[in-house]
């Protein structure tokens, strides 16, 4: 891989580092707000960019490139309201998705395929976040002040679960 393509990939491994973090930070306002089950939802989106950025961690070595990390910026830590949080997030998973989207491009122009294969696994589950966070925002502002559907998503993402896919 050329040298370009190695730093836009620990650009994007740092940047799933730091998806991670937006993740807690928007748990840790749900727990403040008494909303486990929202809460549990975001630790596990949390583990889940982690798993994303090991992948491309061990992607990077897998092809004799070195896996460099930055300092995180620090992510938001105040939301309006769950609503709030859940636009912010997927705001960030559409940032996200470009990122992919120039990845593939610079990959592309590389003619580099054992990357642009490895890069069609996130941009196929980019596809599925997007969805994700979509559909949910769709139900919060159709349930707007009805405390018992809010508290059934509550409970819902309360058995939400992290199951790494097999490789």
């Amino acid at each position: 891989m050329k040298d370009g393509l190695v730093n836009a990939l620990n650009e994007q491994m740092n940047f799933e580092f730091y998806s991670a973090h937006v993740y807690l930070a928007m748990a840790a306002y749900c727990s403040g707000e008494s909303l486990d089950g929202f809460a549990n939802f975001f630790l596990i989106q949390a583990e889940e960019e982690r798993f994303h950025a090991m992948k491309i961690y061990k992607f990077l070595n897998d092809r004799d490139n070195r896996a460099t990390l930055e300092a995180l910026p620090e992510p938001k830590n105040e939301y309006s309201s769950i609503l709030d949080a859940f636009e912010h997030a997927f705001a960030h998973e559409q940032q996200n998705t470009k990122r992919f989207y120039h990845l593939a491009d610079l990959a592309l122009d590389e003619r580099e395929h054992a990357t642009i294969y490895f890069l069609k696994w996130f941009i196929d589950e980019q596809v599925e976040e997007e969805a994700l966070f979509s559909n949910i925002i769709s139900k919060l502002k159709r349930i707007d002040k009805d405390s018992n559907a809010f508290y059934m998503l509550d409970a819902e993402f309360a058995a939400r679960t992290f199951t790494a896919p097999a490789e």
